[in-house]
């Protein structure tokens, strides 16, 4: 005979159950109450029936189909394994599937499951906390993530030397272990080969865990950071910055991804590069990776000064590409971040001006080079405005370039290609040809060649002034003013006079 379906139970207003008041209430004690309740009142009753609405309920209605299999099969039914255990330990606490209704109650069967964690494989215990996420509110309400996170930690230091793996990056930077997950080290030779292509791959055996905590959520990694107290400005340990990074850098291309929820770890692990950079742990490539990948999740203005900072101050490092940075935003500002290459410029002067006298001269001329490869590169950009490009070219001392020709160069492509430099009118333009085809102008400005406290023989001078005049007069200035487009909003005399004070 089928028992009596006298109580309706309704899921978040969505999914409906019709079961038995009896049988749920003989392992439920939550049930039990609000079934009394509604009897007593004599509420939510329709067709004989008690009606109750739960809400967010842990597992939704896969998680209150289990428990109803549980209590029809009088505590069989179901097999507890490392795939449901969080839906079922979150769902018996819950609905209060105690020991005191039943002596073998949920409850209890899910705790003694749990207590096995230790014995577990490394595989189990992370796809087990991966099966929080569905739940995990009330998974963290319940204390069971901080269980089984306790049991990752518990995993990894049976594997690898703990005093390197959670030490400070002042301790941990020059040592690694030898040891090795036991599931991983089978597969040691093909991992080997694709962490090659990895700028932080999980190149020491303390790193063997990288990869499959690289599979979970955010919330989870924060508890886990958290619980080892390393979570935001504490962060001081190598390795958890370099699982950090290698976590992003999974992340990055996933477009689902809310880049808010992110936000934490990003700025931990932003602190932690700050204070790696003390032992220069990484380069100033990866320094420059860090800032592309991680200004995408969020961080905070602190976290973005202090990476900046760090980064001024090695910036004579740098390659070109490292500085070709998009701005990702509106391409009316220009196709690369300038505003950003302005700013760590001026860490990196004020850094030197401190800095012993010879080594300073070493960095602002290898500086120097690489800024006038840099004016090259964005100068044919259209929407790249006068007053940024002369901020880049004005931010380093006079002692950063022995010649000009380098700048120049950048100049002379910026002032042909650029839409905003180039005057709109035909009397603009007559005055710009004249000036530049003008015998006096080279003459009076010989730009490459008379600098502050440089002097050549004059005959050389002579020589080389000529050279000039030759290469000034083969260019065709009318053909790249008849393709200006937009209105100027400094005239051509202007730029040429500003940029011509600033070289000599």
């Amino acid at each position: 005979m089928s028992l009596l379906c006298d109580l309706q139970i309704n899921l978040d207003h969505e999914f409906t159950f019709f079961v038995n008041q009896d049988l749920m209430s003989e392992y439920s004690g939550f049930l039990r109450k609000l079934i009394k309740q509604s009897n007593k009142k004599k509420k939510n009753h329709k067709n004989g029936r008690i009606i109750i609405q739960l809400q967010d309920f842990p597992g939704g209605p896969e998680g209150f189909d289990l428990v109803s299999r549980f209590c029809y099969s009088n505590g069989g039914g179901i097999s507890i394994d490392v795939s449901n255990v969080s839906i079922l330990y979150c769902s018996s606490q819950f609905l209060e599937m105690t020991e005191i209704l039943c002596s073998s109650n949920l409850s209890l069967r899910t705790e003694k499951f749990l207590e096995g964690m230790f014995y577990w494989s490394w595989n189990d215990i992370v796809s087990c906390l991966k099966s929080c996420e569905q739940v995990f509110l009330h998974a963290d309400l319940y204390g069971l993530v901080d269980k089984l996170v306790f049991g990752v930690l518990a995993k990894i230091a049976q594997n690898s030397d703990m005093s390197q793996v959670f030490a400070s990056s002042s301790t941990s930077s020059s040592a690694s272990a030898s040891s090795m997950s036991p599931e991983t080290a089978k597969n040691r030779s093909d991992s080997d080969k694709r962490s090659t292509s990895r700028s932080f791959s999980c190149k020491t055996s303390n790193e063997w865990w990288f990869e499959d905590m690289s599979s979970l959520g955010p919330k989870i990694i924060e508890k886990l950071i958290k619980n080892l107290g390393a979570f935001d400005e504490n962060n001081d340990s190598l390795v958890l910055t370099r699982f950090l990074l290698h976590y992003f850098k999974t992340k990055v291309h996933n477009k689902s991804n809310n880049k808010l929820e992110y936000s934490g770890l990003a700025n931990t692990a932003v602190q932690g590069v700050i204070f790696a950079a003390k032992t220069a742990a990484f380069s100033c490539r990866k320094i420059f990776w860090v800032l592309r990948v991680l200004s995408g999740f969020s961080i905070s203005k602190e976290s973005r000064t202090g990476l900046e900072r760090v980064l001024g101050e090695m910036l004579d490092q740098a390659k070109l590409d490292d500085l070709l940075i998009p701005t990702g935003g509106k391409r009316d500002k220009g196709f690369y971040d300038v505003d950003l290459v302005v700013r760590l410029l001026k860490v990196f002067v004020r850094n030197c001006s401190s800095a012993e006298e010879e080594d300073e001269s070493l960095r602002i001329r290898r500086m120097g080079k690489l800024i006038d490869q840099y004016l090259r590169e964005i100068s044919p950009d259209q929407n790249l405005k006068v007053s940024k490009f002369l901020e880049v070219a004005e931010s380093l001392p006079d002692s950063a370039r022995d010649w000009f020709d380098g700048l120049f160069r950048a100049i002379d492509i910026y002032l042909e290609l650029s839409n905003e430099a180039l005057p709109h009118s035909r009397e603009d333009k007559i005055k710009l040809n004249k000036t530049r085809n003008s015998r006096k102008y080279v003459e009076e400005k010989p730009i490459l060649l008379r600098l502050k406290g440089f002097e050549m023989p004059e005959k050389l001078v002579d020589g080389f002034e000529d050279d000039i005049r030759v290469n000034l007069e083969r260019r065709h200035w009318n053909k790249v003013m008849d393709h200006s487009e937009k209105v100027c909003k400094e005239t051509k005399s202007e730029v040429v006079s500003r940029l011509i004070e600033m070289i000599i």
